[in-house]
């Protein structure tokens, strides 16, 4: 996992440099674009087999779903071969001139090796956020905004616009403010100059970078999603819970024990519970594996409230953002594109700063 909490310019660093400098690569990622961009072999371990494709995982999706269509079909088929024999058997067992071909017949169904399906994941769940009034045409508005600690000035004079329904994220290295303007819109900092105003009815839902740390560590998978589960909603937390890989007896697992991505998703299920129009997201896609991310981004973007989303993760950020802010240089920059189109300009940028 060597892309998390690196900034996109920092792994386009590194990919460069595992491309033209490094001979051999091992990576385990769920950061879909850098696999792709740096690999040209995809290892499966699925179960208790090891497949190992000469592909990039993009390539592998494809590969395995073929593989899964071969299985099912030579399945299907040995399970009529099976079922012939078996009534072959069933027929003629106990006629005496065809005992030994009743027992041949057995004999070969009990050596016969079935033919195994790869299991196909079926725990995705489509998601909808819950419905929520309409917010006011602008939800945030952030003028003239200066922010600084101690000497270190963070940024200055910043605007940012946002009208109700858009999708924007907010980019840059680390350290160039991102998260701190994200805080002064949640009002947890003052700044120093300029304001933010929360639009008419907007009702927030907010995550955290440190959000799976604020769970309570003593309270188990189940009571965590039962303390704020209102309505039918609570004859629903299994099923929700379910969703997102939390099985069986895993619900009765205190919050403490788990690893770091199972409690990101479980922070992640509580805010999907809650009914807002306005999203503020600072990270949400660190520590999940692709599948989760890929339901989460569905959510997302068949939601009908604004998003305001602060990540690192270029596939996860592609078809949803439709407008970026740019943070650097004590500056915050709108781009009206999206982050595919963003990143194909700053790369010109940076071409045309080599030449001169």
């Amino acid at each position: 996992e060597p892309t998390n909490h690196m900034d996109i310019e920092s792994i386009q660093w590194l990919e460069d440099f595992l491309i033209n400098s490094a001979k051999a690569v091992v990576v385990i990622s769920h950061d879909r674009a850098f696999v792709d961009n740096i690999t040209n072999r995809t290892i499966e371990v699925t179960m208790g087999r090891i497949y190992d494709y000469k592909a990039k995982y993009s390539h592998y999706l494809e590969l395995r779903k073929d593989r899964r269509i071969h299985q099912q079909k030579a399945y299907d088929e040995q399970q009529k071969f099976i079922a012939d024999n078996q009534a072959f058997i069933d027929r003629f067992r106990g006629t005496f001139s065809k005992t030994d071909a009743v027992q041949s017949r057995v004999k070969m169904l009990e050596k016969l090796e079935i033919v195994e399906v790869d299991e196909v994941d079926t725990s995705a769940l489509k998601l909808k956020f819950p419905p929520a009034a309409r917010s006011g045409q602008y939800p945030v508005i952030v003028k003239e905004m200066s922010k600084s600690y101690g000497d270190h000035m963070v940024f200055k004079e910043a605007n940012i616009v946002i009208e109700r329904g858009q999708k924007v994220a907010f980019v840059g290295k680390n350290g160039e403010g991102k998260s701190t303007m994200i805080k002064a819109i949640m009002k947890e900092i003052g700044v120093d100059s300029g304001s933010v105003e929360i639009g008419h009815n907007s009702q927030i839902g907010y995550f955290a970078q440190n959000q799976a740390a604020l769970l309570d560590e003593t309270a188990t998978i189940f009571e965590t999603i039962d303390a704020i589960a209102v309505g039918d909603i609570r004859t629903q937390i299994k099923n929700i819970l379910g969703a997102f890989m939390f099985h069986g007896d895993d619900i009765t697992k205190k919050v403490k024990v788990l690893s770091g991505g199972e409690k990101t998703r479980l922070a992640m299920i509580k805010l999907l519970l809650e009914p807002v129009n306005l999203l503020i997201l600072d990270e949400p896609s660190n520590h999940l594996d692709m599948k989760t991310k890929d339901i989460i981004k569905d959510a997302l973007r068949d939601f009908d409230g604004t998003l305001i989303l602060v990540s690192h993760d270029r596939d996860f950020l592609d078809g949803l953002a439709t407008k970026v802010f740019e943070f650097g240089h004590k500056r915050v920059k709108e781009h009206f594109e999206d982050i595919a189109g963003f990143l194909a300009h700053k790369k010109m940028e940076h071409l045309r700063e080599i030449e001169k």
